[in-house]
């Protein structure tokens, strides 16, 4: 795989060490998410509610595979800035318009880390009645200590590493790699 990331001219050198899931693993996976998603969810108004800005590319193909109405909006919130590791200071930039009382919601994550941004959008979302709130997220690394909402849906394990790609960056850089590697 160090061949392969060498030639991506979307690299331009940059510090990656491995190729972590390819497309084909990624693409094979949301899928299935997307099948276990529209079982989980037979009736009533969902709304997939996407942690931006990691999640987009997911989010994007994963709603693409839900097979069942549903409606998306974003919330925007920081916690890392240009650091590799979580300042734990979570603000929340953007608001959902979208009603959320009396809904499912789905929270689209790129990335359960620390669980400290998502378990503040959790307060959040819960503060407004919803019908019931789950959790998607295409990558854990299984790490995140004193976690009151469980991650429902997980798309991969993840490994210790600090990935990037599929709509994960660092300091903006790398999320348009269609595959997650990890940093040297």
């Amino acid at each position: 795989m160090k061949d392969a990331l060498v030639a991506d001219p979307r690299l331009l050198g940059r510090p990656v060490r491995r190729i972590a899931f390819d497309e084909g693993e990624i693409a094979e996976r949301v899928e299935q998410l997307g099948a276990e998603i529209s079982a989980a969810y037979p009736d009533g108004d969902l709304l997939v509610l996407g942690l931006l800005k990691g999640s987009f590319i997911f989010l994007s193909d994963l709603v693409r595979k839900i097979t069942r109405p549903l409606q998306v909006d974003f919330l925007v919130a920081s916690s890392y800035g240009d650091a590799m590791v979580s300042s734990g200071n979570v603000r929340l930039l953007y608001d959902p318009e979208t009603e959320l009382a009396g809904k499912h919601i789905l929270l689209v994550e790129d990335i359960v880390d620390s669980g400290r941004t998502l378990g503040r959008m959790v307060e959040i979302i819960r503060e407004r009645h919803p019908k019931s709130l789950e959790i998607c997220a295409l990558l854990h690394k299984r790490i995140a200590e004193g976690m009151k909402h469980e991650v429902k849906f997980v798309g991969f394990d993840a490994p210790k590493e600090f990935l990037v790609g599929y709509g994960l960056d660092h300091a903006e850089d790398f999320r348009h790699l269609p595959y997650i590697a990890s940093l040297e």
